[in-house]
């Protein structure tokens, strides 16, 4: 039977609009071309077949669409997969817009007529509404902005072809002003046409006059008969040119490129390319200013200049905290259920923000493995904070975020203000099981919010951190990693015996390390004994993807950040709906594909009757199963929810089916109630109007936090990986820690020269010599190291 084809409306060239009365997107400009496609095109066929219409390369192209209904989401099509799944999405429908973007791409503006003058769409909305004076870079960027006084088209260092390029740069603005006659929408288009005007012609000029009613400016050089007048048309909010002298007597200061910048209007220039790349980085900003208008700036200048141009393009920061009650209703109207609170601290500043939507809650409730990870990650924003995050885990074994918050700062108290929330959201009758650093409140926290109604299990990664950090400079780099990981063996011991096993290898390294591991409470770490059901997940990292999403957008304004993290889970839940509409089996792919595994095992094993419902299983070792209460003495059976290969073989040695005995949380219907509510799109937030109070709804201003982000370059997270156990120098020759063969010799110098030194003495335990600790002093210190 043939596929059934779709008409791909491909589009490039053009841009995206968004709406202010309901935040969606819209195309304009650019070329279009209609191309067939079906669930057997190529990927790679379809890009150069559009790279043929285009006329361009497939380097560097990005193709992307809308999902169904959702105008706010833009979908990127980068493997044969992705290209399957959006004909699937649109399968009911005739035709689908797919947008071509490339990543040098120029962003072009829409047209806005107005009278007798062409303004750009970006011009006429995105320019800044109150007025700036025009000032020397100097002044507002830093006396070291250096000014290049080169003519305009030649820069130094430059050959013909960059030049050229910039010639072009400038010359872009040289009929931003046109004479008189000329119209704008406001003063500040029309300071902005000036700017650019006077930069395309290479002059300077003042303000005689600027206010709300009219604009006169002079060249800057004294005795020079260039200036210009514009004033409002009567009846109207236009602004006109009604008089203007457009030449110069000032001796060649028309060809000089004296520019003066301020960060708004940097931010202007710079706003456009990061419409394309926003990722854009200051020294690549710097030199392409440099290049393209002959203006210096260092790396700060640069960066103070791609925050404004942030700002005009996602709005104020300050501003976005005054948003959030507003935010937070909208929330609440747009998806019921949804839990969305702010606190504030006296004074009205922000002090933490909860939000749990409602389709995240119930499918938490009725799908998902009553098991939460907690973790926290920095924001690195304006005014910094940390984000505080529960992450669940679906049938399959996919991250499932259910609530997170953003505070000010990550405390005990805001820990139990989170959980205290989160309790409140996603109560149920089954206990949960938390896994999270045993640390910063987040222990205590539990126990004082949820009680007995939860299981704390420790991080294993947390706990291996430690233990080798307590273990640095004591051991030599092979003995904490056979230590480290006989730790994660022992963690991952099923059985009492089997954990003794490992620890007891430890011991045989080291008694004091095995007294730490002893004592730091396996039973909240260790399978052997911990009580909870974790499904053999030992790391709170599990919900990184969901992290790497808060790295993405952690540098945006509170509310945009909250959105963008709205829209990602949206569009999870959505594509794992669609997904999973198409499973036929009874589990998960993922469980389903190890219980067939776990049967294959089953066949290879003899089993013997024992007495009433116990049956003795035979193969690489003798494990017990019991029908009545149906466990294995193998005990993975209940760590991980799927029968195990001893229990299968009795199943099936009964005619019953293993289905039976599987955690019905690795159902295809579990799967399918996990994912069966949506979340819905917010509405643009409309600024309110100033002296227009809202008489319906009297909120408090809410203001930024005290704290703003530190200089110098973030400190990153650590990862998860056995590389916490870095290398330790050793010596070849005395086998001593902390230095090599070359300068073994000193020790032996210090030793010859200072007899008084002693072999014990602790000045020397920094690497020069290799010292056998106490055992008691040893053993006290690591006792010490684990917070009981």
């Amino acid at each position: 039977m043939a596929s059934k084809k779709i008409i791909a409306i491909c589009q490039s060239g053009g841009e995206f609009v968004t709406n202010n009365e309901d935040g969606f997107l819209t195309y304009t400009g650019g070329e279009a071309y209609a191309l067939d496609i079906d669930d057997q095109t190529v990927l790679a066929d379809f890009k150069k077949e559009v790279a043929e219409n285009f006329q361009c390369g497939t380097e560097g192209m990005t193709i992307k669409y809308f999902l169904p209904g959702n105008k706010k989401t833009l979908i990127t099509i980068s493997k044969d997969k992705d290209l399957k799944r959006m004909i699937n999405f649109v399968k009911d429908s005739d035709q689908v817009e797919i947008f071509i973007i490339y990543d040098k791409a120029v962003v072009k503006n829409t047209p806005i007529v107005s009278g007798s003058r062409s303004t750009t769409a970006s011009e006429a909305g995105l320019t800044p509404a109150t007025p700036v004076d025009m000032i020397h870079c100097d002044d507002l960027l830093g006396a070291d902005a250096a000014i290049d006084n080169t003519p305009l088209g030649v820069y130094p260092g430059s050959n013909d072809e960059n030049n050229e390029k910039t010639r072009r740069a400038a010359t872009q603005w040289e009929n931003t002003i046109t004479g008189v006659g000329q119209r704008f929408n406001s003063f500040a288009e029309f300071r902005e046409a000036l700017h650019k005007y006077s930069i395309a012609h290479g002059f300077t000029y003042r303000y005689k006059k600027n206010d709300s009613r009219r604009v006169t400016a002079k060249c800057k050089v004294e005795g020079c008969s260039w200036c210009i007048y514009a004033s409002r048309l009567p009846t109207t909010q236009l602004i006109c040119i009604k008089k203007m002298n457009g030449k110069h007597t000032c001796d060649g200061a028309a060809v000089k490129a004296a520019y003066r910048s301020t960060r708004g209007w940097m931010g202007s220039i710079i706003k456009e390319k990061l419409k394309v790349a926003p990722n854009y980085k200051p020294k690549d900003i710097a030199k392409d200013i440099e290049r393209e208008y002959g203006i210096q700036l260092n790396y700060s200048q640069a960066r103070r200049a791609k925050e404004k141009a942030r700002e005009q393009l996602q709005g104020s920061f300050k501003e976005a905290y005054s948003q959030l009650p507003l935010f937070c209703e909208k929330i609440r109207e747009t998806n019921p259920g949804s839990v969305a609170t702010i606190v504030t601290k006296e004074g009205s500043s922000f002090h933490r923000l909860f939000i749990a939507f409602h389709a995240s809650i119930s499918g938490f409730q009725q799908g998902c493995r009553p098991l939460l990870f907690l973790d926290s990650t920095l924001l690195y924003a304006k005014y910094q904070g940390t984000l505080l995050a529960a992450v669940g885990v679906d049938g399959n074994d996919g991250v499932f975020p259910v609530a997170f918050a953003v505070v000010d700062e990550e405390t005990n108290d805001n820990w139990h203000w989170f959980l205290s929330e989160l309790k409140s959201a996603v109560s149920g009758s089954c206990p949960i099981t938390f896994i999270s650093d045993f640390q910063r409140g987040i222990r205590e926290s539990l126990q004082n919010v949820f009680g007995e109604e939860c299981y704390h299990g420790f991080c294993l990664r947390y706990l291996a951190e430690k233990l080798n950090n307590d273990l640095k400079g004591q051991f030599s780099h092979e003995a904490r990693r056979l230590m480290i990981q006989d730790l994660y063996a022992a963690a991952c011991a099923p059985k009492r015996e089997s954990f003794d096993r490992c620890v007891e290898n430890i011991k045989a390294i080291s008694p004091e390390v095995y007294n730490w591991v002893t004592r730091s409470e396996p039973e909240h770490w260790a399978n052997a004994f911990f009580c909870g059901a974790r499904y053999d997940h030992l790391t709170s990292n599990f919900g990184q993807p969901f992290y790497d999403w808060v790295a993405e957008v952690n540098e945006l304004p509170i509310t945009q950040m909250v959105d963008v993290l709205r829209g990602k889970i949206m569009e999870l839940i959505y594509t794992r709906r669609v997904e999973s509409s198409q499973w036929v089996t009874m589990l998960t792919p993922l469980m389903e594909q190890k219980l067939q595994s776990e049967t294959s095992r089953a066949r290879s094993l003899h089993l013997l009757p024992s007495y009433g419902s116990r049956y003795e299983v035979r193969g690489e070792s003798v494990e017990l199963v019991d029908t009545d209460p149906w466990d294995c003495s193998c005990r993975e059976w209940q760590i991980n929810g799927l029968p195990c290969c001893h229990a299968i073989a009795v199943s099936e040695s009964l005619g019953r089916s293993p289905y039976e005995h599987c955690s019905p949380y690795f159902s295809t219907e579990s799967y399918h109630a996990t994912y069966a509510e949506s979340i819905n799109p917010i509405p643009h937030l409309e600024k309110p109007i100033k002296g227009e109070p809202d008489m319906e709804h009297t909120v408090i201003v809410v203001t930024p936090p005290p704290t703003k982000r530190p200089p110098g370059r973030p400190k990153m997270k650590k990862v998860d990986t056995f590389d916490i156990v870095k290398r330790q120098m050793q010596c070849s020759k005395c086998k001593g820690l902390g230095h090599n063969k070359k300068t073994c010799g000193k020790v032996n110098n210090i030793e010859e020269q200072d007899p008084l030194v002693d072999e014990q003495d602790p000045l020397l335990l920094n690497g020069l010599v290799t010292v056998e600790l106490e055992e008691n002093a040893e053993s006290m210190e690591l006792e010490s190291s684990f917070p009981m």
